[in-house]
């Protein structure tokens, strides 16, 4: 029997990154929001087999690098289950694109993985499993709205999001969230997001206002090296964006537009300037898609 999930995107609102930590990771500070767009993730228990995972595309590993075998693997070792899985990754989500394609993925296999090996685990087991794969994936695995801190697995869950359209462009260009961490100098950030305006912002369900605090404090260091990135920005706030700002580690940029057509007409207008667009809107909730 097979078994298939939706796998959300995200983009984050507000990022900020307070301090570098002793083990070289960052203490951070961000919005996340899920977002209809999706992989799709199918997964096939195979009795006394091994795990692999393939896909459509070309730019994501398959086997034991990728994320998703890693999130088998550790299900796998921890309750001792005996069967493999198949798992296939129809890859819609761009890669290395700020958007949690990976962490994703990797959620929708331990939830569905939780169904095909039949481990009946409550939503705290799939999330503290999720916190050992990486940052995002926890939020990955719950989706909405949420304030993240620390590494970005603490997450408290806000009031959801108005209704609005988002256009989503990438630029022609894969950045290393590692990379873009190891760049940053929490000493030299100037302008930081006002967290709580946003909050604020996400509690009046006011479009406006959150399009106004949108900030993400990495931006300067992708932007060197992908320089595009504020004429996207300026372009979109030119043809009718209530905000626009990159997400997470870069370098796909986003705007937020309360009216549908206005963000159909700044997708023909900017589509020239980048690889990958898309037009969505956000989610209220991951855990069942």
């Amino acid at each position: 029997m097979k078994y298939t999930q939706k796998a959300p995107a995200k983009i984050n609102l507000s990022i900020d990154v307070l301090r570098k930590r002793p083990d070289g990771f960052h203490d951070v500070i961000m919005i996340m929001q899920s977002i209809a767009l999706y992989d799709t993730i199918t997964v096939k228990p195979i009795h006394g087999g091994k795990i692999t995972v393939t896909s459509d595309s070309r730019h994501i590993p398959e086997g034991s690098s990728n994320i998703a075998y890693k999130a088998a693997e550790f299900l796998r070792h921890k309750y001792n289950v005996k069967d493999g899985a198949e798992i296939f990754i129809e890859k819609n989500i761009p890669v290395s694109a700020g958007l949690a394609g990976g962490s994703t993925d990797a959620a929708a296999v331990l939830k569905l993985l939780d169904k095909a090996w039949k481990l009946k685990l409550s939503k705290t087991e799939i999330l503290e499993a999720a916190k050992k794969l990486g940052s995002d994936v926890p939020f990955c695995v719950s989706g909405g709205t949420a304030l993240a801190e620390g590494l970005g697995q603490k997450l408290t869950p806000l009031k959801a999001m108005p209704e609005s359209y988002i256009l989503l462009a990438k630029p022609d260009m894969d950045i290393s969230t590692k990379e873009v961490y190891e760049g940053i100098d929490t000493e030299k950030i100037i302008e930081r997001p006002d967290i709580e305006a946003m909050i604020k912002a996400i509690n009046e369900g006011s479009l406006a206002k959150i399009g106004e605090n949108l900030s993400n404090v990495l931006e300067y260091v992708t932007v060197r090296k992908c320089p595009i990135i504020p004429d996207i920005k300026a372009k979109l706030l030119e043809y009718g964006a209530l905000g626009s700002v990159m997400s997470g580690s870069g370098p796909t940029v986003f705007g937020i537009f309360d009216d549908q057509a206005l963000a159909y007409s700044a997708y023909d207008h900017i589509k020239h300037m980048v690889n990958e667009i898309f037009v969505v809107k956000p989610l209220t909730d991951n855990w069942e898609v």
